[in-house]
Protein backbone atom coordinates (compact mmCIF):
# COMPACT_ATOMS: atom_id res chain seq x y z
CA UNK A 1 0.00 0.00 0.00
CA UNK A 2 1.10 3.50 -0.63
CA UNK A 3 -0.85 5.76 1.96
CA UNK A 4 -3.83 4.83 2.82
CA UNK A 5 -5.71 4.59 -0.54
CA UNK A 6 -3.45 3.74 -3.28
CA UNK A 7 -2.68 -0.13 -3.83
CA UNK A 8 -0.36 -1.84 -5.90
CA UNK A 9 -1.48 -4.62 -8.01
CA UNK A 10 1.21 -5.43 -10.73
CA UNK A 11 1.58 -4.98 -13.78
CA UNK A 12 1.78 -1.27 -13.57
CA UNK A 13 -1.87 -0.74 -12.21
CA UNK A 14 -2.78 1.05 -8.67
CA UNK A 15 -5.87 0.66 -7.71
CA UNK A 16 -7.38 4.40 -6.06
CA UNK A 17 -10.06 5.03 -3.66
CA UNK A 18 -12.62 7.47 -5.27
CA UNK A 19 -14.06 8.74 -2.18
CA UNK A 20 -17.54 8.10 -3.11
CA UNK A 21 -19.97 7.88 -0.53
CA UNK A 22 -17.44 6.00 1.36
CA UNK A 23 -14.72 4.07 1.58
CA UNK A 24 -14.10 1.17 -0.51
CA UNK A 25 -17.19 1.79 -2.47
CA UNK A 26 -16.04 2.67 -5.99
CA UNK A 27 -12.31 3.09 -7.07
CA UNK A 28 -10.28 4.56 -10.26
CA UNK A 29 -6.91 2.85 -11.51
CA UNK A 30 -3.52 4.36 -12.96
CA UNK A 31 -2.17 2.32 -15.70
CA UNK A 32 1.66 3.08 -15.87
CA UNK A 33 3.79 2.52 -18.13
CA UNK A 34 6.88 3.95 -18.41
CA UNK A 35 6.48 7.64 -17.77
CA UNK A 36 3.18 7.92 -19.23
CA UNK A 37 0.01 7.26 -16.97
CA UNK A 38 -3.50 6.34 -17.96
CA UNK A 39 -6.54 7.00 -15.50
CA UNK A 40 -9.15 4.48 -15.89
CA UNK A 41 -12.77 5.37 -14.36
CA UNK A 42 -12.09 8.74 -12.67
CA UNK A 43 -14.96 8.99 -10.08
CA UNK A 44 -16.39 12.50 -9.19
CA UNK A 45 -15.03 15.77 -9.42
CA UNK A 46 -14.30 15.49 -5.29
CA UNK A 47 -11.98 12.57 -6.23
CA UNK A 48 -9.81 14.60 -8.75
CA UNK A 49 -7.23 15.77 -5.55
CA UNK A 50 -7.01 12.33 -4.36
CA UNK A 51 -5.45 11.30 -7.94
CA UNK A 52 -3.11 14.26 -8.22
CA UNK A 53 -2.04 13.18 -4.90
CA UNK A 54 -1.26 10.06 -5.54
CA UNK A 55 0.15 10.05 -8.86
CA UNK A 56 2.62 12.98 -7.12
CA UNK A 57 3.24 9.71 -4.34
CA UNK A 58 4.10 7.91 -7.58
CA UNK A 59 6.41 10.51 -8.43
CA UNK A 60 4.83 11.26 -11.76
CA UNK A 61 3.34 15.03 -12.39
CA UNK A 62 -0.14 15.89 -13.99
CA UNK A 63 1.49 15.99 -17.40
CA UNK A 64 2.56 12.28 -17.43
CA UNK A 65 -0.82 11.57 -18.04
CA UNK A 66 -1.83 10.73 -21.52
CA UNK A 67 -5.30 9.11 -21.35
CA UNK A 68 -8.14 9.25 -19.16
CA UNK A 69 -10.99 6.62 -19.90
CA UNK A 70 -14.25 6.26 -18.23
CA UNK A 71 -15.77 2.90 -18.77
CA UNK A 72 -19.26 5.25 -19.20
CA UNK A 73 -20.63 8.97 -18.29
CA UNK A 74 -22.58 7.65 -14.65
CA UNK A 75 -21.55 10.28 -12.35
CA UNK A 76 -19.40 8.11 -10.19
CA UNK A 77 -16.77 6.84 -13.15
CA UNK A 78 -16.52 10.11 -15.72
CA UNK A 79 -17.99 12.82 -12.88
CA UNK A 80 -14.21 14.16 -12.39
CA UNK A 81 -13.36 13.95 -15.66
CA UNK A 82 -13.70 17.83 -16.70
CA UNK A 83 -11.93 19.19 -14.14
CA UNK A 84 -8.95 16.23 -14.25
CA UNK A 85 -8.95 16.80 -17.95
CA UNK A 86 -7.91 20.67 -17.01
CA UNK A 87 -5.53 19.70 -14.74
CA UNK A 88 -3.97 16.70 -17.11
CA UNK A 89 -2.66 19.33 -19.83
CA UNK A 90 -1.19 16.45 -21.92
CA UNK A 91 -4.01 14.47 -21.72
CA UNK A 92 -6.86 13.15 -24.29
CA UNK A 93 -10.06 11.90 -22.89
CA UNK A 94 -11.26 8.46 -24.14
CA UNK A 95 -14.98 8.13 -24.40
CA UNK A 96 -17.70 5.87 -25.84
CA UNK A 97 -19.06 7.44 -28.95
CA UNK A 98 -22.95 7.60 -27.46
CA UNK A 99 -21.15 9.31 -24.42
CA UNK A 100 -18.88 11.76 -25.59
CA UNK A 101 -21.38 14.40 -25.91
CA UNK A 102 -22.44 14.49 -22.53
CA UNK A 103 -18.58 14.99 -21.34
CA UNK A 104 -18.75 17.90 -24.41
CA UNK A 105 -21.57 19.62 -22.60
CA UNK A 106 -22.67 17.99 -19.33
CA UNK A 107 -25.38 19.98 -19.52
CA UNK A 108 -28.35 17.42 -19.29
CA UNK A 109 -26.45 14.96 -16.98
CA UNK A 110 -26.13 17.54 -14.49
CA UNK A 111 -30.09 18.46 -15.01
CA UNK A 112 -30.84 14.48 -15.10
CA UNK A 113 -29.34 14.27 -11.73
CA UNK A 114 -30.42 17.03 -9.81
CA UNK A 115 -34.01 16.03 -10.96
CA UNK A 116 -33.66 12.79 -8.95
CA UNK A 117 -30.92 14.23 -6.22
CA UNK A 118 -31.65 17.70 -5.32
CA UNK A 119 -29.48 20.43 -6.09
CA UNK A 120 -27.72 20.00 -2.64
CA UNK A 121 -26.80 16.02 -2.77
CA UNK A 122 -25.81 16.02 -6.06
CA UNK A 123 -22.90 19.33 -5.12
CA UNK A 124 -22.18 16.74 -2.11
CA UNK A 125 -21.95 13.70 -4.24
CA UNK A 126 -20.78 14.68 -7.07
CA UNK A 127 -19.29 18.39 -7.36
CA UNK A 128 -18.55 20.43 -10.38
CA UNK A 129 -19.00 19.03 -13.75
CA UNK A 130 -16.75 20.63 -16.23
CA UNK A 131 -17.13 20.10 -20.23
CA UNK A 132 -14.27 19.18 -21.93
CA UNK A 133 -13.20 20.55 -25.11
CA UNK A 134 -14.65 18.50 -28.28
CA UNK A 135 -10.92 19.00 -29.72
CA UNK A 136 -9.55 16.44 -26.47
CA UNK A 137 -11.63 13.48 -27.10
CA UNK A 138 -11.50 10.15 -28.62
CA UNK A 139 -14.63 8.98 -29.50
CA UNK A 140 -13.53 5.28 -29.44
CA UNK A 141 -15.35 2.44 -31.68
CA UNK A 142 -15.35 -0.79 -30.53
CA UNK A 143 -12.07 -2.56 -31.28
CA UNK A 144 -10.22 0.45 -31.04
CA UNK A 145 -6.40 0.42 -30.04
CA UNK A 146 -4.89 2.82 -27.73
CA UNK A 147 -1.12 2.88 -27.07
CA UNK A 148 0.54 4.08 -23.58
CA UNK A 149 4.01 3.77 -24.00
CA UNK A 150 4.07 0.64 -26.29
CA UNK A 151 1.48 -1.08 -24.08
CA UNK A 152 -1.81 -1.63 -25.87
CA UNK A 153 -4.84 -1.39 -25.00
CA UNK A 154 -7.98 -2.74 -26.62
CA UNK A 155 -11.24 -1.03 -26.03
CA UNK A 156 -14.55 -3.34 -26.26
CA UNK A 157 -18.08 -2.37 -26.47
CA UNK A 158 -19.98 -3.70 -23.63
CA UNK A 159 -23.66 -2.87 -23.93
CA UNK A 160 -26.28 -4.24 -21.11
CA UNK A 161 -25.22 -2.02 -18.21
CA UNK A 162 -25.66 1.05 -19.92
CA UNK A 163 -25.57 1.55 -24.12
CA UNK A 164 -22.59 3.69 -23.98
CA UNK A 165 -20.42 1.59 -21.95
CA UNK A 166 -17.23 0.37 -22.77
CA UNK A 167 -14.53 -2.32 -20.77
CA UNK A 168 -10.44 -2.01 -21.66
CA UNK A 169 -8.63 -5.24 -22.17
CA UNK A 170 -5.09 -4.89 -21.14
CA UNK A 171 -2.75 -7.77 -22.66
CA UNK A 172 0.04 -7.13 -20.34
CA UNK A 173 -2.30 -7.90 -16.95
CA UNK A 174 -4.65 -10.02 -18.90
CA UNK A 175 -6.98 -8.37 -17.18
CA UNK A 176 -10.37 -6.32 -18.24
CA UNK A 177 -11.07 -2.76 -16.57
CA UNK A 178 -15.16 -3.59 -16.62
CA UNK A 179 -16.58 -0.41 -15.17
CA UNK A 180 -19.90 -2.17 -14.46
CA UNK A 181 -20.36 -4.85 -17.10
CA UNK A 182 -18.84 -7.68 -14.45
CA UNK A 183 -21.49 -6.50 -11.74
CA UNK A 184 -20.50 -5.41 -8.31
CA UNK A 185 -17.65 -7.29 -6.11
CA UNK A 186 -18.17 -7.07 -2.18
CA UNK A 187 -15.65 -8.23 0.22
CA UNK A 188 -17.75 -8.55 3.44
CA UNK A 189 -14.90 -9.33 6.61
CA UNK A 190 -17.59 -12.49 7.43
CA UNK A 191 -17.04 -14.07 3.80
CA UNK A 192 -13.39 -14.86 4.79
CA UNK A 193 -11.77 -14.05 1.40
CA UNK A 194 -14.62 -15.28 -0.82
CA UNK A 195 -17.25 -12.36 -2.91
CA UNK A 196 -20.27 -11.66 -3.07
CA UNK A 197 -20.68 -11.03 -6.76
CA UNK A 198 -24.06 -8.95 -7.73
CA UNK A 199 -25.05 -7.41 -11.41
CA UNK A 200 -25.50 -3.91 -11.48
CA UNK A 201 -28.77 -3.12 -13.45
CA UNK A 202 -29.34 0.46 -12.07
CA UNK A 203 -31.69 2.81 -14.43
CA UNK A 204 -31.83 3.85 -16.95
CA UNK A 205 -30.46 1.15 -19.83
CA UNK A 206 -30.31 -2.24 -18.37
CA UNK A 207 -30.89 -4.93 -20.81
CA UNK A 208 -30.53 -8.52 -19.60
CA UNK A 209 -29.88 -9.90 -23.35
CA UNK A 210 -27.04 -7.09 -23.95
CA UNK A 211 -25.20 -7.84 -20.76
CA UNK A 212 -25.59 -11.79 -21.23
CA UNK A 213 -23.34 -11.53 -24.44
CA UNK A 214 -21.45 -8.50 -23.20
CA UNK A 215 -20.62 -11.06 -20.49
CA UNK A 216 -19.22 -13.80 -23.20
CA UNK A 217 -17.47 -11.01 -24.84
CA UNK A 218 -15.39 -11.09 -21.75
CA UNK A 219 -14.45 -14.27 -21.05
CA UNK A 220 -13.91 -15.32 -24.64
CA UNK A 221 -10.39 -13.22 -23.82
CA UNK A 222 -9.39 -15.46 -20.91
CA UNK A 223 -9.33 -12.96 -18.85
CA UNK A 224 -7.23 -13.77 -15.42
CA UNK A 225 -8.43 -10.78 -13.60
CA UNK A 226 -11.64 -8.13 -13.90
CA UNK A 227 -10.59 -4.66 -12.62
CA UNK A 228 -14.00 -3.67 -11.34
CA UNK A 229 -15.27 -0.02 -10.36
CA UNK A 230 -17.26 -1.12 -7.56
CA UNK A 231 -14.94 -2.86 -4.73
CA UNK A 232 -11.90 -3.53 -6.72
CA UNK A 233 -9.93 -6.33 -8.26
CA UNK A 234 -11.34 -9.62 -8.61
CA UNK A 235 -9.42 -12.85 -9.49
CA UNK A 236 -10.34 -15.90 -11.22
CA UNK A 237 -13.14 -14.49 -12.89
CA UNK A 238 -13.77 -17.67 -14.54
CA UNK A 239 -15.26 -18.77 -11.10
CA UNK A 240 -17.78 -15.71 -10.73
CA UNK A 241 -19.29 -15.38 -14.11
CA UNK A 242 -21.47 -18.28 -13.69
CA UNK A 243 -23.29 -16.71 -10.62
CA UNK A 244 -23.75 -13.24 -13.07
CA UNK A 245 -25.22 -14.55 -15.81
CA UNK A 246 -27.66 -17.04 -13.33
CA UNK A 247 -28.46 -13.85 -11.57
CA UNK A 248 -29.14 -11.83 -14.69
CA UNK A 249 -31.62 -14.43 -16.02
CA UNK A 250 -33.74 -15.24 -12.72
CA UNK A 251 -33.97 -11.60 -12.09
CA UNK A 252 -35.39 -11.12 -15.43
CA UNK A 253 -37.64 -13.61 -15.39
CA UNK A 254 -38.55 -12.97 -11.48
CA UNK A 255 -39.48 -9.25 -12.79
CA UNK A 256 -41.56 -10.41 -15.69
CA UNK A 257 -43.70 -12.75 -12.84
CA UNK A 258 -44.60 -10.03 -11.40
CA UNK A 259 -45.16 -7.67 -14.05
CA UNK A 260 -48.88 -7.36 -13.16
CA UNK A 261 -48.56 -5.94 -9.44
CA UNK A 262 -49.87 -2.79 -8.16
CA UNK A 263 -46.21 -1.34 -6.93
CA UNK A 264 -44.29 -3.44 -9.31
CA UNK A 265 -40.82 -1.99 -8.51
CA UNK A 266 -41.26 -2.28 -4.70
CA UNK A 267 -42.24 -6.21 -5.24
CA UNK A 268 -39.12 -6.61 -7.38
CA UNK A 269 -37.43 -5.21 -4.54
CA UNK A 270 -38.89 -7.54 -1.91
CA UNK A 271 -37.92 -10.70 -4.36
CA UNK A 272 -34.45 -9.34 -4.97
CA UNK A 273 -33.96 -9.34 -0.60
CA UNK A 274 -34.99 -12.53 -0.62
CA UNK A 275 -33.11 -14.05 -3.60
CA UNK A 276 -29.66 -12.66 -1.78
CA UNK A 277 -30.86 -14.05 1.67
CA UNK A 278 -30.95 -17.24 0.49
CA UNK A 279 -28.04 -16.89 -1.74
CA UNK A 280 -26.01 -15.53 1.34
CA UNK A 281 -27.23 -17.98 3.64
CA UNK A 282 -26.92 -21.00 0.68
CA UNK A 283 -22.72 -19.69 0.85
CA UNK A 284 -22.35 -18.61 4.44
CA UNK A 285 -24.73 -20.48 6.73
CA UNK A 286 -22.69 -18.63 9.40
CA UNK A 287 -22.95 -15.06 8.21
CA UNK A 288 -25.14 -12.14 9.74
CA UNK A 289 -27.02 -12.33 6.21
CA UNK A 290 -29.47 -9.21 7.67
CA UNK A 291 -26.73 -7.09 8.52
CA UNK A 292 -25.42 -8.04 4.68
CA UNK A 293 -28.77 -7.04 3.31
CA UNK A 294 -28.91 -3.62 5.33
CA UNK A 295 -25.34 -2.85 3.67
CA UNK A 296 -26.63 -3.76 0.40
CA UNK A 297 -30.20 -2.11 0.50
CA UNK A 298 -29.55 1.10 -1.93
CA UNK A 299 -27.91 -1.20 -4.38
CA UNK A 300 -31.03 -3.70 -4.04
CA UNK A 301 -33.05 -0.33 -4.64
CA UNK A 302 -31.15 0.98 -7.86
CA UNK A 303 -31.28 -2.52 -9.04
CA UNK A 304 -35.16 -2.82 -8.43
CA UNK A 305 -35.28 0.35 -10.33
CA UNK A 306 -33.04 -0.58 -13.03
CA UNK A 307 -35.22 -3.89 -14.15
CA UNK A 308 -38.82 -1.97 -13.81
CA UNK A 309 -37.33 0.72 -16.13
CA UNK A 310 -36.49 -2.40 -18.55
CA UNK A 311 -40.12 -3.69 -17.77
CA UNK A 312 -41.55 -0.54 -18.44
CA UNK A 313 -39.65 -0.48 -22.19
CA UNK A 314 -40.82 -4.14 -23.16
CA UNK A 315 -44.33 -2.83 -22.79
CA UNK A 316 -44.35 0.28 -24.62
Amino acid sequence: MIGATIEDLGHGIYCLDAHYIKEGVACCYLLIEGSQVSIIETGTAHTVEAIQAALGSLGLPLDAVRYVVPTHVHLDHAGGAGVLMARCKEATLVVHPRGARHMIDPSRLIEGVKAVYGEEAYSELYGELVPVKEERVIVAEDGAVIELGGRSLQIRHTPGHAEHHFCVWDTRSQGWFTGDTFGLSYNFETMADERLILPTTTPVQFDPDKLLDSLDLLMSYDPRRMYLTHYGVLEAPANYVQSLKYQIRSWSQMALNLALEDDREQAIAEKLTESLRQQILEQWPNVDAAEILNDLAMDIELNAQGIEVWLKRNEQ
